[in-house]
């Protein structure tokens, strides 16, 4: 009952079933789009960083695998255009909770530990975003131990 009512608003709307529409102030851009200004400011994307976005858009959106190739390419778009961090950051802050937040700075210790290096800028942006995002540095530090941790319990 509730998909047939959501497909006559898409038909109303004029978007097909497929199509999945992000906006400049979805929270789930702004995620994506530091997630993959993260991704890319070591100046190497390899396929475990490509691979770990998608998942972790995907698992923690609850996104199909189109919606999620969508939100990735609308996200790199969007940092394309951006100037600073801020676009993003606040949005994130004024959307969610404290524990929403560091779920963010997770997900982020998520992407730069999928190639299996840190690199001094990766860290430094997760620094930068914990702090516009309010995040304690403690918190964000307990996030790096435990994503880091969960990495050397799957490798054993």
């Amino acid at each position: 009952m509730f998909d047939s009512l959501m497909q006559v608003f898409r038909d109303l709307a004029g978007a097909s079933e497929d199509s999945q529409v992000f906006s400049d102030s979805d929270l789930r851009v702004a995620t994506a789009a530091l997630l993959v200004h993260l991704m890319s400011i070591d100046g190497v994307i390899d396929d475990n960083e490509t691979e770990e976005i998608r998942k972790v858009l995907k698992e923690h959106y609850s996104l199909s695998d189109s919606e999620t190739a969508e939100l990735i390419d609308f996200a790199s778009k969007c940092d394309e255009e951006s100037v600073d961090l801020y676009k993003f950051t606040s949005v994130l802050k004024r959307e969610l909770d404290e524990d929403g937040r560091i779920k963010i700075i997770e997900m982020m210790w998520q992407l730069v530990f999928a190639d299996g290096q840190i690199h001094e800028f990766e860290d430094n942006l997760v620094w930068r975003v914990s702090e516009l995002l309010g995040v304690s540095r403690r918190d964000r530090i307990r996030m790096r131990q435990h994503v880091q941790a969960q990495i050397e319990k799957e490798a054993e």
